[in-house]
């Protein structure tokens, strides 16, 4: 009798592990995709039950956010071919401060998963007006460029490198390199990976692995962080045809051979201070931490303007 209820329970048991990986194998895949023509994410509350629970068992479809040109400052579109024959949107202003003689300073911008260029233009034109040519970049599968797979950064290196080459072929002088969120973690995969040398790097809240990345979004959802994390994290990266675990932008700081500004918000529900200071203890170059206090998981500008033009435009005299 005890042989037959622990042949029950152990069948039960498996039977629990295969639909918790089949339910973490949809929510991955859907993850990493972005969907062309698909309707704004409903809430929770909008949702009907057959929704809520086919968004429990399935994930759902993220919407592919096309963006129209906004930005106000004189600018050209750029289109550049990633390693996929990817087409890569970005724009590039055409006029600064230093006037435009071919020998000037470059930011080049990367925003975070699900966001766009256009997400970040009021960090672009601050860029702008303290004389800097600024060249915002669209990563693959969001805002105007091509595909519809997103690997949380890390295929996504070789469109840093292909924005990186062309600013570096076309004009003399400095390049910055500025991210955010996954911009940030993809920009130290990028500096390693491809021997980069920018002048200067602005991250900020750059996630420490790509597991601690699915960590805060489990974290997000107010579900237990084991073991769905890591079924999420291999689950993805399997899909895409990489070890996820292998993922770590804090072993990639290590590499950055440029002073560094590392920013982060002390209310970030995605991103610890675990992570923030793993990242900073990892960079050997001449390195700043600034710490914003009421800022979560955003845009840093936008929640404290002053301290963050303060810090950033600092960060950019120094030598």
């Amino acid at each position: 009798m005890i042989r037959y209820w622990l042949k029950k329970i152990g069948y039960f048991l498996l039977f629990l592990f295969v639909l918790l990986n089949i339910i973490t194998a949809f929510h991955a895949y859907k993850f990493t995709h972005f969907y062309d023509n698909e309707p704004p994410l409903k809430k929770p509350e909008q949702m009907s039950t057959s929704e809520k629970v086919g968004a429990m068992l399935f994930g759902v479809n993220y919407p592919k956010k096309n963006i129209k040109d906004s930005f106000l400052l004189p600018h050209q579109t750029v289109f550049l071919k990633n390693n996929d024959s990817l087409l890569i949107e970005a724009w590039e202003t055409t006029t600064n401060n230093l006037e435009n003689t071919g020998s000037s300073k470059t930011v080049i911008m990367f925003h975070g998963h699900g966001s766009n260029k256009a997400a970040i233009l009021k960090e672009a034109g601050t860029f702008y007006n303290l004389g800097y040519r600024v060249f915002l970049v669209d990563f693959r599968a969001h805002g105007n460029s091509q595909g519809n797979i997103c690997t949380i950064g890390y295929t996504e290196t070789n469109d840093v490198l292909i924005a990186y080459n062309y600013i570096q072929q076309k004009y003399k002088g400095e390049i910055v390199l500025w991210g955010i969120s996954m911009g940030a973690s993809t920009i130290l995969k990028a500096v390693e990976e491809y021997t980069l040398k920018p002048s200067k790097i602005i991250c900020e809240m750059p996630f420490a692995t790509l597991q601690d990345a699915v960590k805060g979004r489990v974290r997000m959802m107010h579900l237990p962080e084991q073991p769905i994390s890591t079924l999420l994290s291999f689950w993805g990266g399997t899909q895409q045809g990489f070890w996820a675990f292998g993922y770590k932008p804090k072993d990639y700081a290590a590499k950055i051979n440029c002073p560094v500004l590392l920013q982060w918000g002390k209310n970030d529900p995605r991103v610890s201070s675990k992570e923030t200071n793993e990242i900073y203890n990892a960079i050997k170059t001449k390195k700043q931490l600034v710490v914003y206090e009421n800022a979560g998981h955003e845009s840093l500008c936008k929640n404290d303007y002053n301290k963050w033009y303060e810090n950033v435009s600092s960060f950019l005299q120094k030598n």
